[in-house]
């Protein structure tokens, strides 16, 4: 998924390149979204994803993008908008069949072990256990919003589950926290900044159409975010943690941009 780096950029100063990403991020505040996925390729977004590359000139490269990276996670932190809804759709526009996305291939769809419990950890109240009937009890919301992957196509979908702010109330977590993490079946992880898993429309999700989640879609639950990029959002999840330690990601940690989002 990496592309090869220009030997001009290879050239360029870090300190030339945060100013200049600088100025354009001041120029793009005023604009009404601020929702510049359409662009991630040639924004710090898309470069970022450029630190998994093999390089001639070595670390000083590797550095300059790593900054970069961080500079982005900055930016995009101080834009994003935690009372700003992103788009919904009407159920006409719902994909058919929603495209399925994951690190391998559909065949490789990991079955969930009997007896699954959804672990909440970290700076909670108390540490427990959640059983689906008892997660598929709590008050349910929907939504029909656009996910939008990296690779460069988007898709509508009508998801249902769980507000996932009141998911965390309901477990004591510490709102003050700077971070919730994720960990998955299919031994996926991510994590993700507390403003965005108090936004509105981050939903624990539980099903797909008005029908339980498929298990292409990350039965027995994933994590719904409008507002980022689809490899934020985690399927089959097995538990949950709150903490102020940074827990990075299963494709952050090879490159991409970590907030991932507007």
């Amino acid at each position: 998924m990496y592309q090869p780096i220009s030997r001009k950029l290879a050239g360029l100063d870090e300190a030339s390149i945060l100013k200049d990403a600088g100025k354009e991020i001041a120029k793009r505040l005023d604009m009404p979204s601020r929702r510049l996925f359409g662009q991630r390729a040639l924004t710090l977004g898309g470069l970022s994803m450029l630190s998994g590359c093999s390089l001639t000139d070595g670390n000083s490269v590797n550095a300059m993008l790593q900054s970069m990276s961080r500079f982005n996670d900055t930016a995009q932190a101080w834009l994003f908008d935690p009372t700003l809804l992103a788009p919904t759709y009407p159920e006409s526009m719902i994909a058919k069949p929603f495209p399925f996305n994951a690190y391998y291939p559909e065949s490789k769809v990991r079955s969930i072990p009997a007896g699954y419990k959804l672990l909440v950890s970290g700076q909670v109240a108390a540490k427990r256990s959640w059983e689906l009937a008892e997660l598929n009890a709590l008050p349910q919301i929907s939504q029909v919003t656009r996910h939008i992957c990296v690779e460069g196509w988007s898709a509508i979908g009508k998801w249902g589950g769980v507000r996932f702010s009141d998911f965390l109330k309901l477990n004591g977590a510490d709102l003050s926290a700077k971070y919730v993490g994720f960990k998955c079946f299919d031994e996926y992880y991510t994590s993700i900044d507390m403003p965005t898993a108090l936004h509105a429309q981050t939903q624990l999700t539980l099903s797909y159409a008005d029908q339980p989640l498929p298990p292409k879609y990350g039965y027995p639950m994933k994590l719904r975010m409008p507002t980022k990029l689809g490899y934020k959002n985690p399927k089959h999840i097995s538990e949950i943690f709150v903490t102020n330690t940074h827990p990075g990601g299963y494709w952050e940690d090879q490159g991409y941009n970590w907030f991932g989002g507007s």
